[in-house]
């Protein structure tokens, strides 16, 4: 899986399907598999560093789609490989993602034993519950669940939920105590609160903007609702519940986002740690791509 070094910046690893091969003028190259695709990332600065290596991949272009090296558009398949122990489908989509941030990859290691570390007795009933808000395709969720958990995942996109469904199909979990569930995230932690719920673990990705499930439902703005959403979840949360935030969205560095989860939850200073997304290639050119914040009072995590 992605490895954190001591300098809280992430790097990926060669044991996963995934590598970032280069990146440069706005735009990434990677593989994914046997699959290269070369996609707009507003964080590659500089020049690439390996221009040769660009040719013949699959390229995604606003207002043209995905065109293979040929310039055909290509043939809707999907692609599964294994990243953070798990297996996914990768497949491109009409706005240009593919289904996986693969810097979440990084926090697989710190999940799997935030659950572990709360999983009771060996023959007791109880299980650690994980609410994964704006799962997506459910790589954390995942995670979750192949470390002993119980996932709550939610989203309001319904094709996101199914994919989800899918790659736990695929990672051999969909036997797993796992709610998949079709909802906005706020509404919903809303609801769970009035229903005197608790959980272990809280995992939250919220877009930079998005809407609803339905045309009745607020839209969201990160800047404007962050801390709105994160004093909710404070209250389906156990007093020792450990919490990942990740985000993409421009302006939040890993210091301002820590900061943010500490006040939100009342965590201690130094309680709380902040790292950033930054992916480097096997070219050497590196990739910011936005920032975490860490919390598990049963670890005292400090950098």
């Amino acid at each position: 899986m992605a490895s954190q070094p001591d300098d809280g910046v992430v790097t990926t690893d060669a044991a996963d399907d995934y590598a970032l091969l280069d990146c440069g003028a706005g735009r990434r190259l990677e593989s994914f598999g046997s699959l290269v695709l070369d996609r707009p990332a507003p964080g590659a600065v500089g020049r690439p560093r390996s221009p040769e290596r660009w040719a013949e991949a699959m390229t995604y272009r606003r207002g043209l789609g995905w065109r293979t090296a040929s310039g055909a558009p290509p043939e809707e398949a999907a692609t599964p490989i294994r990243i953070g122990g798990i297996t996914v489908e990768i497949r491109p989509t009409t706005g240009g993602q593919v289904g996986l941030f693969p810097e979440h990859a990084a926090h697989a290691r710190w999940l799997t034993d935030a659950v572990r570390r709360r999983l009771a007795p060996a023959g007791a009933a109880q299980v650690p519950e994980v609410l994964n808000l704006f799962g997506s395709t459910g790589l954390a969720t995942l995670i979750v669940a192949r470390a002993g958990g119980a996932a709550v995942h939610v989203d309001s996109s319904r094709p996101a939920v199914a994919w989800g469904r899918r790659n736990a199909e695929r990672s051999g979990l969909s036997d797993r105590p796992i709610r998949w569930i079709v909802d906005d995230a706020l509404a919903f932690v809303r609801r769970e609160h009035r229903r005197g719920r608790r959980y272990a673990g809280l995992v939250l990705d919220p877009p930079s903007y998005g809407h609803g499930p339905n045309a009745s439902t607020r839209a969201w703005e990160f800047d404007r609702r962050i801390a709105e959403l994160l004093e909710a979840c404070r209250g389906v949360a156990d007093p020792e519940a450990f919490w990942l935030v990740t985000t993409h969205t421009p302006g939040w560095d890993a210091e301002m986002l820590a900061t943010s989860l500490a006040a939100a939850v009342g965590g201690t200073p130094g309680s709380v740690v902040g790292i950033s997304a930054v992916l480097t290639a096997t070219s050497g050119a590196t990739l910011r791509l936005g920032a975490a914040a860490r919390l598990d009072p049963h670890l005292a995590e400090r950098r």
